[in-house]
């Protein structure tokens, strides 16, 4: 027996990492990777089930790992990021959430057949959608920073109310069918909420207390604060069940609100964060894993699906046009909205806490809410997962464009180095808090940005997201190094380069660490003094086309000494940016981009 549970488990938290894995390597939404697995190895070949493998641990495991995720959202929630827009994410939080749980519960009435009762309950549950789904969707479909802004505060916001909404409608079901029960009953429901808000609020207001005094050791403040957020779920879900998520959110609302004031709490966002994915795709897997082949063929029953459907075409999208009448968003920003609303694991797990509990209360109906919501599940996560970056696109929420490169530091070589990039139809930004810095560059017409790149104000205020690689260009190294190491969990290890502002000679080229040679910029000599020395002088880029070159292999290594290469524009638009790695490959159709002397003739090889 133990065997098999720690075979379950390392077998669950292997393929949900390598689903994330898969997923970016093919460009497919990991929500369906992690759900097309966990369906493979469960249910279809019968390989594992966990929840017969965990027993009784199957339970707690799931939510004490969805309080995680809960909290890595909402503490990673800024109020800045709804600048313009709070009106539209309050509407929809209250406004829209009370419209598709009646909605969504007449739908469940009529078209799922089920009783009152129950669809007032499952309604109230389905209007959650949550970080487990929607965050892995906004990284893959880069939306503009305002409507994933939407979509993410919603999701976050609304994850725990769902499942009090649910509670509620439970309690006053009790209440109006059973003679013994009274109003008393509901008044404690609230008092359990009440309660649930001031644990997470205090917990949170302790640790930025603590914190902030520097009571807590630096490799101990990401544990500590991991453990408070298992403590404090536990302690509201045993004052009243299904309220654990709601002191969670609370909390790391709290702690995400004063992180503008308390600079020492804000390291703690890439440990959880990695902490999160971790547990997200482990926790989907275990869910679809344990899924009974029962369940999967009372999904594809005709009221099943035709509710699955009137929620997608008609509860969300009239729930969201109907709330946001007035507010700041435009008509396709609706769409899009009204249209993404996938539901994940809060929905999976709840909705199996009251299937038991109304089966045990006599109602039989309440046996097809697993089925019923794991329809729901798979149905919107496919359909929103594949849908979401074209519809997107094509309503101009996310950018069009190839990935663009972020340039943190002007001067005149990177204003030149924009400009060749904007040549050739990458999209280009310059960071720098110096305006008279930045004239040359927007003379040129590159988009220019005046601002501390590490300030958050900064981050705030300019939008990321078309930007896929960043280049440290200062005149300060040890500036290139902290921007590197600041944004390189952001842009990937891969995307993020340095410029060298000297050479080291004392240091040679093989004795260099191979990540440094790998993210140093162009060639040894090609430092910021030199770079811009050239550029004031008589040294211009310019493209060189390998359609016009004999030998593409050896180009690289036949150029002049006087000829500096920087990078190569690939046929699907990629930039590839030379560095003290030894070997880049040229291809075909590649153009490459040198710096080189204005008067000198064109061939690339001398």
């Amino acid at each position: 027996m133990e065997e098999l549970a720690l075979i379950s488990v390392v077998a669950v938290l292997a393929l949900g990492i390598f689903s994330q894995w898969l997923a970016w390597r093919i460009q497919w939404p990991s929500i369906v990777i992690m759900s097309i697995a966990g369906l493979l190895i469960g249910p279809v070949l019968g390989l594992i089930n966990p929840e017969a493998a965990l027993g009784d641990l199957y339970g707690p495991l799931i939510s004490l790992a969805v309080a995680v995720i809960l909290f890595e959202g909402s503490s990673n929630l800024d109020i800045r990021e709804i600048k313009g827009i709070s009106k539209s994410v309050t509407r929809i939080v209250t406004v829209g959430a009370f419209l598709a749980w009646i909605l969504g519960s007449l739908a469940a009435h009529y078209f799922a057949g089920l009783q009152w009762e129950i669809a007032f309950i499952i309604g109230g549950l389905f209007v959650v959608t949550g970080p487990t789904v929607i965050i892995p969707l906004l990284r893959s479909a880069k939306l503009k920073s305002r409507t994933a802004a939407v979509l993410k505060w919603e999701g976050i916001i609304v994850d725990p109310a769902g499942p009090l909404l649910a509670l509620f409608a439970y309690e006053v079901i009790k209440v109006l069918s059973n003679d013994n029960l009274t109003m008393s009953n509901l008044l404690s429901f609230f008092g359990g909420a009440g309660l649930a808000i001031l644990l997470g609020l205090a917990v949170g207001l302790l640790i930025t207390v603590m914190a902030a005094k520097g009571q807590f050791p630096e490799y101990l403040k990401s544990p500590i604060v991991l453990a408070l957020v298992l403590i404090c779920f536990m302690l509201a879900e045993v004052i009243m069940h299904e309220t654990g998520m709601l002191a969670v959110t609370v909390m790391g609302l709290t702690i995400g609100r004063s992180k503008q004031y308390v600079s020492s709490i804000g390291n703690l966002g890439h440990f959880v964060e990695n902490v999160s994915v971790m547990l997200t795709s482990t926790v989907f897997i275990l869910l679809t894993a344990s899924l009974p082949r029962e369940t999967i063929a009372q999904m594809f029953t005709l009221p099943i699906l035709a509710f699955v459907l009137v929620t997608l075409f008609v509860v969300r999208p009239l729930s969201i046009w109907i709330s946001t009448i007035g507010t700041e968003l435009d008509r396709n920003e609706k769409i899009l909205i009204g249209w993404i609303a996938p539901r994940g694991i809060v929905a999976l797990t709840v909705a199996g806490y009251f299937s038991s509990i109304l089966v045990n209360d006599g109602y039989e109906e309440a046996s097809l809410l697993t089925a019923l919501t794991f329809a729901l599940v798979i149905i919107t996560v496919c359909a929103h997962g594949f849908t979401i970056g074209p519809l997107a696109k094509k309503l101009h929420l996310a950018s069009n464009e190839p990935p663009g490169i972020l340039i943190v530091g002007a001067s005149n070589f990177s204003a030149s180095l924009g400009a060749q990039l904007k040549k050739l139809g990458i999209p280009v930004l310059i960071m720098d808090p110096s305006r008279g810095r930045l004239n040359l560059a927007a003379a040129k017409g590159v988009q220019t940005f005046e601002g501390q790149i590490l300030s958050e104000q900064s981050r705030f205020a300019v939008d990321l997201t078309p930007y896929s690689t960043i280049l440290a260009m200062t005149g300060d190294a040890s500036y290139n190094a902290l921007i590197s190491q600041s944004f390189a969990p952001e842009f990937g290890f891969n995307n993020t380069f340095s410029l060298p502002v000297a050479v080291n000679h004392q240091m040679n080229e093989s004795e260099l660490p191979i990540s440094l040679k790998a993210h140093l910029l162009f060639r040894e000599d090609a430092t910021f003094a030199e770079l811009n020395r050239k550029i004031n002088t008589v040294f211009e880029l310019s493209e060189i086309s390998t359609e016009e070159v004999e030998n593409v292999d050896n180009l690289l290594d036949e150029l002049p000494e006087q000829i500096t290469p920087l990078f190569i524009k690939k046929e699907n638009d990629s930039i590839v940016f030379v560095t003290l790695r030894k070997r880049i490959n040229l291809e075909e159709g590649d153009v490459l981009v040198v710096m080189r002397p204005k008067n000198e003739k064109k061939e690339p090889v001398a």
